[in-house]
């Protein structure tokens, strides 16, 4: 069919050139990226480092945790302790307001504060603020605890996942059930439960021992900090002090710092004295990684990303060299990806997502009018509900993106869907088809017979007429592997009669 085979396999070669072209840049640029961050974050730490006389002042560093409990806030507080400790502080105040957060976080964050070489001193504030749920355990953690007034704590029941917005039993069934519990005694309520709910029972038993080793590690409260996780109880800053759960109350970090002063506590296993009167308190902001991380960890982002980076290495698939759709899609696929990786995601959600999107893409090159478009959007939005596996509220899909991200892989699709019926209703335009009826230009000539280069393939052609390099002729037939071709470009009748008399 194709005389020359270095100019049939050139255009192929020429796609798999550029589709590889392609993808080194885009790997080329990721790093580029990542390595930017890199020192952007480098150059945030070396702005925060002082001269040696500076650090000579005696200071407290000020860690700001507002907001759920996430991989960012474990980045954050950790980063700055370790900077405390490279600073000579003495004392890191970490000011918490939070309604929560993810158990993994919460327990590396505890981890953290207990390793500390430097005292940390929890604190609840400002007025208004709360420490909820994973607070609870991180103030357990501190090495003293203070809560300014307005303050609340407690709540700190680990919660049942279920689908994201939807209620997990019935409500009257709930109400039979409460009711039949108040008729029984503690010790059968506590076995009741365990036998309904044996990973919820498992949960709570786990997170009552763990705040019971830390009231006993920081001697505070034992049986309140039980009654939190088990009967999810919350207090005020008036009744925790009454109670024995925190050490005091401050209504600023000045009062703070003051009554402080001369209070001993265990730091690293070594008693320790605190000297507080006069320390110059130093806030530490978090780098530029870590604001990244806040921003990614977001469950909607990082959906988002995913969707983007799959969709956007589709179309650099689909149209090699196009670079743009590829190298957006490269970037944004390894940041989703490092996001759920940070997340306790649902590794059935996550196939489910996969098989949705795969479904919807096959509906693309394999057309079934519908059927695997419409089963991949099932599949993808199951997979999305189910994606996140926490009970966090600032940590769960939100059906709105849920919803928006399945509409636009529907359009996609339905694009995808018009532009194949289109194209199976419309002209042939490869193969010997495309071939016959277009216009051919003459590479060389002798006599009756030449070359002529049609649909960027280059072919040996005969005609009854003379030809010149350079001319255009309109292809009649195929004859074997020549092409039949004619000067006659005025009409389909002019070229009847050319075939004819050939």
């Amino acid at each position: 069919m194709i005389n020359d085979k270095t100019q049939c396999g050139a255009p192929f070669l020429a796609r798999l050139q550029r589709m590889g072209q392609g993808v080194i840049r885009s790997i080329r640029l990721i790093c580029c990226v990542f390595i930017g961050l890199a020192g952007l974050s480098a150059a945030h730490h070396a702005s925060g480092q002082e001269p040696a006389a500076e650090r000579s002042r005696r200071v407290a560093v000020l860690v700001d945790v507002d907001g759920a409990i996430g991989p960012a806030s474990v980045r954050y507080v950790e980063t700055a302790i370790a900077e405390a400790g490279e600073r000579g502080a003495e004392l890191v105040i970490l000011q918490l307001d939070t309604p929560g957060g993810l158990v993994t976080s919460m327990r590396e964050m505890v981890a953290a504060i207990i390793a500390s070489r430097v005292p940390v001193a929890g604190y609840v504030a400002p007025s208004g603020a709360r420490a909820a749920s994973a607070g609870t355990f991180i103030i357990y953690a501190t090495h003293v605890a203070a809560m300014a007034p307005g303050t609340n704590i407690g709540a700190a029941t680990p919660i049942t996942m279920g689908m994201p917005g939807l209620p997990e039993t019935d409500p009257n069934k709930k109400k039979e059930a409460e009711k039949a519990n108040e008729e029984k005694s503690s010790d059968d309520k506590t076995e009741l439960a365990a036998s309904k709910d044996p990973a919820k029972a498992k949960a709570v038993n786990d997170a009552v021992a763990f705040i019971r080793s830390l009231a006993e590690l920081r001697d505070r409260n034992v049986e309140w900090a039980e009654e939190a996780v088990r009967k999810a109880s919350s207090i005020s800053a008036t009744e925790a002090l009454r109670l024995g759960v925190i050490n005091l109350i401050a209504p600023d970090i000045e009062q703070l710092l003051g009554d402080l002063d001369g209070r001993k506590v265990v730091v690293a296993g070594k008693d320790e004295t605190l000297s507080t009167k006069g320390l110059t308190v130093e806030r530490i902001e978090p780098d530029v990684l870590t604001e990244l991380l806040k921003i990614i960890t977001d469950p909607n982002i990082a959906l988002i990303l995913l969707m983007i980076g799959i969709y956007g290495l589709i179309f650099e698939f689909a149209t090699p060299g196009s670079i743009g759709p590829g190298v957006v899609g490269a970037i944004c696929l390894v940041l989703g990806l490092y996001a759920l990786n940070q997340l306790p995601f649902n590794y059935t959600g996550l196939a489910l997502v996969l098989i949705g999107i795969g479904c919807m893409v096959a509906e693309a090159f394999t057309p079934t009018f519908g059927v695997l478009g419409i089963g991949g959007l099932i599949a993808f939005v199951l997979g999305a509900a189910f994606l996140i596996d926490t009970d966090v509220p600032a940590f769960q899909l939100s059906w709105t993106v849920i919803a928006g991200t399945a509409l636009a892989s529907g359009l996609i699709l339905m694009l995808l869907l018009g532009y194949v019926l289109r194209t199976l209703g419309g002209p042939i335009s490869g193969g010997v088809g495309g071939v016959v009826g277009n216009v051919a230009k003459v590479l060389d000539w002798s006599g009756s017979t030449g070359h002529v280069w049609v649909h960027g393939e280059r072919w040996e052609a005969r005609s009854n007429e003379p030809l010149e390099v350079d001319q255009h002729v309109r292809v009649l037939r195929i004859d074997g592997l020549t092409l039949v071709v004619s000067p006659g470009l005025s009409g389909p009748g002019a070229q009847q009669s050319q075939e004819q008399g050939v």
